[in-house]
């Protein structure tokens, strides 16, 4: 059944949206996924916080003009799936490669990220980018890798002093 005007517009005006919040889009064929796959898909979508949507291309290539995603719009063609990650620029690529893995019918096709069309293969060293709690932890062992260095140091200084002394005074008792 086709959409008529109003319905185009806000499906339109819904992806727009999101794709301005969003840090990354993906862009997968799913050409040949049962409606039980399918599902499966969104319900794991929706675990990571990943907005998935199948819209015409036509359409999509409308909600992205003004957005960081205006590079996709010429590459669009064929039956596609767009997930957008909101929270975490990893997160929809996490989704796709792994069910990609699992079912080889999902294909990916675009992916975009920072405004840039990046070639389909980069999909896993977006997946593999860390997430927001990682990432602090990682900088949170940064910060502290130099205090503890600093610590250890100052606090061998009397412990070679300790050991000086007790190797004088094993040295005058034998």
């Amino acid at each position: 059944m086709p959409l008529n005007l109003q319905q185009k517009q806000a499906v339109v005006s819904e992806v727009a949206d999101v794709a301005a919040n969003a840090h990354s889009v993906i862009a997968a064929e799913y050409q040949g996924l049962t409606v039980a796959e399918m599902t499966d898909l969104r319900v794991a979508a929706r675990e990571s916080k990943v907005f998935l949507k199948v819209v015409k291309n036509t359409l999509a290539k409308r909600a992205f003009e003004g957005t960081d995603f205006d590079c996709m719009g010429d590459a669009l063609n064929g039956q596609l799936v767009f997930a957008f990650s909101l929270e975490e620029p990893g997160s929809a690529a996490r989704v796709i490669k792994d069910y990609a893995g699992k079912n080889d019918k999902l294909v990916v096709k675009l992916v975009a990220f920072g405004g840039e069309l990046l070639d389909p293969s980069e999909i896993k060293r977006l997946a593999s980018l860390p997430t927001r709690e990682q990432a602090l932890s990682m900088l949170m062992a940064v910060m502290k890798a130099p205090v503890e260095k600093l610590t250890r140091t100052i606090n061998e200084v009397p412990g070679k002093l300790v050991r000086t002394v007790a190797a004088v005074r094993d040295s005058k008792q034998a």
